[in-house]
Parts: C-alpha cells; structure tokens; sequence
C-alpha cells in the first residue's frame, strides 16, 4: 500500500478536533517510545520499527511506529466516528500507556492492555464526571474515586463497575455516608452524617435503614432500635436530651420521608462504546499457502492481534492433539474436527427404551400438575426423607395418568415441594424443562456407565443429564438437602452440581426392580465445542487416562496427569473463584462428603499458537489442531461469538463458569513423577472459553470408603490416593484447584 502525503494525516486530524470542540482541554502529550516486556512474549522480535502513515480501506487513519505488518510502538489511530487513540501498542493492540478520546469530549487516560481499559487511570465523561483509580476489563475494579457531574463524589472499593466494600460517599449538600456498600447501594454497616449534625449508625439494606441501629441528634438525644421502612416491622426507644424519659411524639418513619428523601445515589454515566469494541483494520497480506487474510484488531484477538487462518462460519471439536509442522515463523497450526454428540439415541429396540419412556411420563407428569405457589422459606416439613409421592401408571391410563405404551410402573417423587422450589431458585422454566427431557427428541445414553456402575443419559438439547443412582447415593442426597438448599440459595455463584429433581422407577410385575434417578444441569450445554475436558481431584494414584493417544477425542475425560495447562483467570473473576471455591469446599466438607471433582471443559478460540515448534511434550495431553479441508456443523462465526461474549459491557453479567474468556498456557512435566502434578510452564498461550463446577458430591466418607483408606494407604502414599477424610480431601483439592487456577498478570 503506498504512503499518503503528511497533509492527509493533519486534514484528519483537523476534522476530528472540530467534532471536540466542546470538549475540556486536555493534555494529550504523547508518551515517550515504548519498550514493553510481556511474560507470554519475552522472546518476540519486533523486528525493525519505523515510522508509518497508513489511510485504510475503511476511511480509518493511523500513524506512528510500525513492524511487522502492524502498530508497534507509539501511534496515533483515527476513527471515521471521531474516536482516537494516541499511546503506546503492542503487535497491533492497544497496550501500555495511553489516551482514548471520545467525539463526544470523553476522555480515557491511563494504563491499556490488550483493547482494555486495564489498570490505573482517569475516565472524564462528556458531562464533567470523573473517575481516577483502579480498572479491570473496562470496569472500576478496585480502590477508586468518583466525582460525579451533580457535584456529589464517592471514595472507596469498587467491584465490577459498582461501589462494593467499604467507601465513601458525599452529596454535593455536605451530607454523606461511611460504610458498606454491595452492588453500587448502601448495604451493611455504615454510619450517614447529616449537614444538621444527626446520624446514624447501624445497618442498612438497599440504601435504607434495615435492622439494628441508632439515630442521634445535634443535641444529644438518640432513637435505638430496630429500623425498617415498614412501621410494622420496626421498633425502638426514644431518649430525649439530658434525661431518661421516653418521649414517644416522635416518629422515626420521618428519617425515611424527610431525612433520607435527598441522599440518593447518583447513577453512573453509560459510555456509548469502549475502546475495546472499536476494531482496527490491518492491511491485508498473502499467506504461505497462498490464501488471504486481514490484520484484523478486535477485543476477542489474542495480543499479537494476529491470525493466518481463513475463519469459516463453523467451529467444531478439536479431534486428535497431533500437531501439525510449523511456518517459516515458528507457528502451530491447530487442526479441528467435527464433534459429534455424545451417547447413542435411545429409541425403539433399546433395552432402556421403556424406562425412557417411563422416565419421561414420569415427570410430565410430576412437573405438570398443579401445585400451589411456594415460598423460598421452605418449612422444615418439606425436607422430611418421609416426603415422597408415589403415582401408579397403568398401560390403560387412570384418573391422574395418561394411557402410555409401556408396562405397569410406579412413580416416586421425592421432597417434590424441594425440587420444585430449587428449579424456581435456578431460573428454570417448567414448560421448557419439560420440553427438554419430555418431547418429542429422544434421550442419548452415555455408551458407558460411570466408576459407581451408574448410568448417564443426556436430553437431546444437552440441557439436562439424567444419572442413575444407588440407593446409599439417595439417602446422602436427602440427607444433605436442607444444607445444600441454603447453600445454593445464600451463593448464587455456587459451583455445585445443579440437582432438579430426584425420582424412582418401579416396575411392577415379578421383576419388581427399582431405578432411583437424579437430573442435574450438563456443565457442558453451550454453543462452544467442548474441545478438552478435565475431570481433576488433585490426588495422584490412578489420575491418568489409560486410553492411548490416538484414542483420545474431544469427548474424553482426562484426569489429574494428563493436565497440561495452567488456567489464567483475569483477575475479577480469579478473586471470586477463590472465594467461591472456599464456600464450596466448607460446604462439602461439614456434610462430610469427598471424592468430588472440579470438572473443566475447553472451547480453544485461538487456532495459532505462536511457540518453538521442537517444544518437547513428555506428558499430557496434545494441543487440538485445525484442519480447514474438515467440513463442519453450523456454528457461530468468530464475530458473532465476539458479540456474544466479548462485549466488554457484559463482563460484569458474566457468570461463574459458564462461558468465561480465559487464558491457558501449556506445561510440560519434566519426568512421569507422579508427584508433579502441575508441569512446567512452556510460554505458550491459548485464548478459551472456559467451562467448570465441581461435579459428584454425593459421596459421603462411609465405612466402605474407610476401608478403602486403610487398604489402600498400606500399598501407596496415603496423600496420593482419592479416598481420604473429607476435611484432608477438601484441603488438597483446593491447594491442587489453586495452583491449577492463577491470576492473569
């Protein structure tokens, strides 16, 4: 592409300065050459850099340093809308010191990295507020202070856009509030100070006064009490000045209507679009091979924001981990295969193909029927292990039953008032769930029964995975059920297994055999591939996949030995992953229950790795590949995914392992010891979506996994082996989850 004249670059830069004209002055001094070191890049070669003007297809406008076929160094890059960046970059992203400007007269100053606002820095909207502290991924994470364009201003903790931890805050009228803050409200402990000289102190919920608390007087007098904006729920003593007699003419419900009435919070400015999701285009280039591609920057992109490969509208599994030969420069192709369903159709012929049927009349009709309104406050009753509700199903259909073409059974539904309000507690619908495990589809069952003997079947949506049960596993189920129910319901992001339901089957007739069944919520249900997945416990003894290499697909549960990556969260997301994993582990372990996994599934959105192509792999599983000759199912494309996930704005919606951009970087062990349970670090990254929760929690340590202990210890290192004390078991599974899991630096 041939260089346009100076002239161009300053006409631009004129017309983008008229659109700002309403803007504040600011200082846009540019930075100072960069020389950034990046820990997943120590050994990149720039290559020569020099200085580059570039007017792209697209009317954008860059210039400033260059290598490589992209920005490199200090650079200006001109939006056709108005927007600008001038700071540092690094192999075509935004990365380092910078400034990002707004049409609008919005200005961002501060650290970048990777398209993000990411690290310290100021943000001043076009309406006069500003914010100067703490990012992460394009939200205030972390300590920061907040003057807002009324004139009120909030100093203290922020999580995930909002005010949450302890700050401060004061309205332009001199009132203000010290104290706890969740999820941008006053909420907690804190104390407000009024221009007046009253206060209160005491705790508060959703920005009002809630629960025990004292409000005092510039004179001295002081209401104790219990407060809440229902007078019925509320009650207290009034003490006058100087003198002990209750003086009840005042009301305290006047510190809701009067007092409270002008300390609202002011909302948060919203930002039209953030630097993240403006893309920047590259030149376009001819590939080794011929083929075409654009230099295309995007939040999705990896940091090199680069990539040879022909992106087609299908993303499939990745098959065999062989690694195809690398390019001139040192890159591994990834090669993918089609995944096709797990499990084989159950249909007609199918030695299950009654009990399915069973199974799906079963609960048509359990969720089907009528039942009255429930509260979250269960009553102790409901949880009785004496609460089941036995239904007969005859062929010829009854009163409350359909006519079905299967034999005689029994229907037990068991705590049904429990399940019912659980499936409520986690947004399921009934017509859906339904629709899921009892249309027209048929279930698939897993080709193989699981270590315990039971069965897994899959609803055609893999929405749902139904697994038979034995009866010990039932009894630990209900036993726990009032521990796990406030469990889930006090931790929103729990990463226990979603239970929905919890039935039997009793076929009549001389067989009389019983099939207790649970449904639960398929971890892996998503539009993203699953291409590897890790079953991990963090002991040693028997964690590795007795499959060969070649036998190893995307639907293979790989173990403790055969990881070879370590997981990098960004850091929102690891703080709450650690806390998350405590509460969880606690949980467990006061039900006395072990033997549980921290599943993780893989969807690689990257399909080159820049690396060392001779990197030798002595365990672990291979890196999947991409094979562009494989026809593919239909997909989402790699824009459409981007929109889907990596719109900065719904960073703070996304939850606790369900979808999460991540980072993986591949290790290597250095010998086949089973001591080395976490390998080297090799400098290879992968970017992933990244599925995880932890999966079989319904083995409690009885005496048959007592026995276990002890026979076992008397042949192997007794900390190697799965079947320990809970409270061992839930210390090694979070010391082995944390060195797995690390913080994004």
């Amino acid at each position: 592409m041939s260089r346009e004249p100076a002239g161009v670059a300053k006409a631009w830069e004129s017309a983008v300065r008229k659109t700002q004209a309403a803007a504040k002055k600011r200082n846009n001094t540019f930075f100072t050459t960069m020389s950034v070191a990046h820990a997943d890049d120590e050994d990149y070669d720039p290559g020569e850099i020099y200085q580059e003007e570039r007017a792209l297809a697209n009317g954008d406008f860059y210039s400033g340093q260059w290598s490589d076929n992209v920005p490199h160094g200090h650079g200006k890059y001109l939006w056709t809308d108005g927007c600008m960046y001038v700071g540092e970059w690094y192999r075509g992203k935004t990365m380092g010191k910078g400034i990002f400007s707004w049409p609008s007269g919005a200005t961002y100053e501060g650290d970048f990295k990777g398209g993000y606002m990411d690290g310290q820095g100021t943000y001043t909207s076009s309406l006069g507020g500003t914010y100067r502290g703490s990012w992460v991924m394009n939200l205030k994470h972390g300590q920061g202070t907040k003057y807002f364009a009324n004139g009120d201003y909030y100093d203290g903790e922020w999580r995930r856009g909002l005010q949450d931890g302890h700050g401060k805050y004061q309205w332009k009228n001199g009132n203000h509030y010290i104290g706890q803050w969740k999820n941008g409200s006053i909420n907690g402990h804190g104390t407000m100070i009024w221009t007046s000289g009253n206060r209160y102190d005491g705790f508060w919920e959703d920005g009002l006064p809630k629960g025990n608390g004292t409000f005092r007087w510039a004179d001295g007098s002081f209401y104790v009490g219990v407060w809440s904006s229902d007078p019925n729920d509320q009650s207290g003593t009034y003490y006058p000045a100087g003198s002990p007699t209750v003086n009840s003419d005042w009301d305290p419900q006047q510190v809701f209507l009067v007092d409270l009435v002008g300390c609202k919070i002011c909302p948060g400015e919203k930002v039209s679009v953030l630097p993240s999701q403006k893309t920047t285009h590259w030149p376009r280039r001819t590939s080794i091979d011929g083929r075409t591609s654009y230099y295309e920057n995007d939040s999705s992109n990896h940091a090199c924001g680069v990539s040879d490969v022909d992106f087609r509208d299908g993303d499939d599994g990745l098959e065999n981990l062989h690694l195809e030969e690398s390019d001139s420069r040192g890159r591994v192709v990834l090669k993918i295969h089609p995944t096709k369903k797990q499990g084989v159709t159950i249909s007609k012929g199918h030695k299950n193909y009654e009990l399915m049927l069973n199974l799906q009349l079963g609960i048509r009709h359990s969720v089907g029927r009528p039942a009255p309104a429930t509260s979250l406050d269960l009553k102790a009753s409901a949880f009785d292990p004496k609460e089941k509700v036995w239904t007969k199903f005859p062929p010829e259909g009854s009163k409350h039953t359909p006519p079905h073409q299967s034999s005689e059974f029994k229907w037990k539904d068991y705590c049904p008032v429990v399940f019912r309000t659980l499936r409520k507690l986690f947004n399921v619908d009934a017509a859906d769930y339904m629709i899921s495990i009892c249309g027209n589809d048929a279930l698939r069952e897993l080709s193989s029964p699981g270590k315990s003997g039971s069965f897994f079947y899959l609803t055609n949506d893999d929405k749902y995975m139904i697994k038979t049960m034995r009866k010990a596993e039932v009894k630990v189920l209900i036993r726990m059920l009032p521990a796990y129910y406030n469990h889930v319901r006090a931790f929103e992001n729990t990463l226990v297994t979603k239970f929905y339901g919890l039935h039997c089957v009793k076929l009549t007739g001389s067989a009389q055999k019983k099939v207790r069944f649970v449904i639960m919520g398929n971890l892996f249900c998503s539009e993203y591939a699953i291409h590897r997945r890790f079953d991990l416990k963090g002991s040693s003894h028997g964690r590795t996949t007795a499959k060969p290499e070649s036998a190893i697909d995307p639907t293979t549960t790989l173990k403790d030995l055969d990881l070879n990556f370590i997981i990098r969260l960004q850091k929102v997301w690891f703080q709450e992953f650690c806390r998350q994993v405590d509460r969880d582990c606690d949980f467990l372990e006061q039900e006395r229950i072990m033997d549980y996994s921290l599943l993780v599934g893989l969807h690689f959105r990257e399909t080159i790795s820049y690396r060392d192509a001779q990197t030798p792999r002595t365990s672990g599983a291979r890196t999947p590949k991409d094979d562009e000759n494989e026809p593919g199912a239909p997909r989402l494309s790699r824009v459409d995914m981007d929109q889907l996930l990596f719109d900065p704005t719904r960073w703070a919606s996304i939850k606790l392992g369900v979808s999460m951009p991540a980072r993986v970087e591949q290790t290597v062990r250095k010998s086949d010891c089973e001591t080395q349970l976490i390998g080297e670090p090799t400098g290879e990254f992968f970017d992933v979506i990244l599925f995880f929760g932890i999966i079989d929690i319904l083995q409690d340590y009885d005496i048959s996994k007592k026995l276990e202990h002890a026979y076992k210890s008397m042949q192997y290192d007794p900390t190697s082996i799965s079947a320990v004390d809970p409270r061992q078991y839930s210390k090694r599974f979070r010391d082995f989850i944390l060195r797995a899991f690390v913080e994004d630096t």
